[in-house]
């Protein structure tokens, strides 16, 4: 793998872009940094356990660290896993569930696909999370990828649970950028919509962790709209069933 080149930060930056293979030391002392970016109940995904375990060391090289030259630690960083996939919309994994089976489906892998960019509390508003997704596409050349996808998670839908994602990841401003914050940094960066998908990552539990995860009480069967959850959730017979939707982006290389 060719050396990855970090040429969007300014020679005088205090930021360095590393790989969790340069340096597994950053990579380990980030487990403990991030652990408050995500709603409690999104680290309970039926599926996500699998897909993250598999990162490393298996695909070490295509994680991604913002470190700051200054502290010596991570404020930010890139979760992806790399796929094989022909770049049309049939063959599109068909959910954030799906990129795991992918990956070990034994295809020729020639696209990189994000799973998650975070970015310390402490460190928001920065602008990180823009360079973890160029961070994120230097990572994708340097292995010789001409495709970045990302199954992005619009961090307004929130605000707007029981409006159908077909809907609003189309919402515009005047200015014709997207509404969204997140799907916005995605386009200013020249990333389009291919694809949006409202069942994309499935969290089925019990109803009484989801009232942990949530601090809300279930008392009957039926749909509700629960605290940073970006769609109801179906609650029936004790188990609570919830979807995250998701929009495919794609970054042509």
């Amino acid at each position: 793998m060719a050396a990855m080149e970090a040429d969007f930060l300014p020679p005088d930056s205090e930021l360095e872009i590393v790989t969790a293979a340069e340096r597994p030391d950053l990579w380990e002392m980030g487990r403990s940094l991030f652990g408050d970016v995500w709603p409690e109940y999104n680290n309970h995904g039926n599926h996500t356990g699998r897909i993250f375990s598999s990162l490393i060391p298996q695909h070490a090289r295509f994680q991604v660290l913002v470190s700051d030259r200054t502290l010596d630690r991570p404020v930010a960083r890139g979760r992806t896993i790399p796929i094989g996939w022909d770049g049309s919309l049939e063959d599109l994994p068909m959910s954030f569930d799906a990129l795991g089976p992918r990956a070990e489906e034994g295809r020729p892998l020639d696209t990189l696909s994000a799973l998650a960019a975070e970015v310390r509390a402490d460190q928001q508003g920065r602008g990180l999370s823009r360079v973890v997704i160029q961070a994120m596409a230097a990572c994708a050349r340097a292995a010789g990828f001409t495709r970045l996808v990302a199954p992005v998670r619009p961090n307004w839908k929130d605000r707007y649970p029981i409006i159908p994602i077909e809907d609003y990841a189309h919402w515009t401003r005047d200015d014709g950028s997207p509404f969204d914050p997140w799907l916005r940094v995605h386009h200013a960066l020249g990333a389009t919509i291919v694809r949006v998908e409202p069942a994309s990552l499935q969290i089925e539990a019990p109803v009484a962790d989801w009232e942990t995860w949530t601090g809300m009480a279930f008392p009957a069967d039926g749909e509700y709209v629960f605290p940073r959850g970006l769609a109801p959730l179906a609650v029936h017979g004790g188990t609570g069933s919830y979807w995250e939707p998701n929009v495919w982006m794609l970054h042509q290389l």
